[in-house]
């Protein structure tokens, strides 16, 4: 009996165009940040892949640069336990063609909700990833 051919399942696609989605909006490879979950929680990097930048961001009416500092700004609510979050986000921002200033004035904006606390953690960590783009 002859082989059937191998098919890639919607999930599958969902899972391929979420990496390159990710890879073009963060400038990463998805497979560094899918390995860094792998011995933890190999499902969540998967649902990221296929839920946020497959789904979400491949069917939002908003353009990256609004998607960007919204994800910027919801990470700035969160607070310091966002803040490798928010560096990432932050540096897709910047790719996405969101100026720095922008950045800063979307965490102080951020920071009247959030509060003062959450942005200056925001604003440290903005200066962190400058810095190293500067570096």
């Amino acid at each position: 009996m002859a082989k059937a051919p191998e098919t890639v399942s919607v999930n599958d696609q969902r899972f391929l165009a979420g990496q390159a989605a990710f890879e073009e909006i963060t400038g990463l490879r998805s497979s560094e940040f899918l390995d860094g979950l792998k011995d933890l929680a190999p499902a969540i990097g998967r649902f990221v892949m296929e839920w946020e930048f497959a789904d979400v961001y491949g069917q939002s009416s908003l353009d990256l640069r609004t998607r960007e500092l919204i994800m910027v700004a919801g990470c700035v609510a969160l607070g310091a336990t966002a803040a490798p979050i928010l560096k990432l986000r932050i540096g897709s921002a910047l790719r996405a063609g969101v100026s720095r200033q922008e950045i800063i004035d979307t965490i102080i904006q951020i920071g009247i909700a959030a509060g003062v606390p959450a942005a200056l953690a925001a604003i440290q960590s903005a200066g962190e990833v400058f810095a190293v783009l500067d570096a």
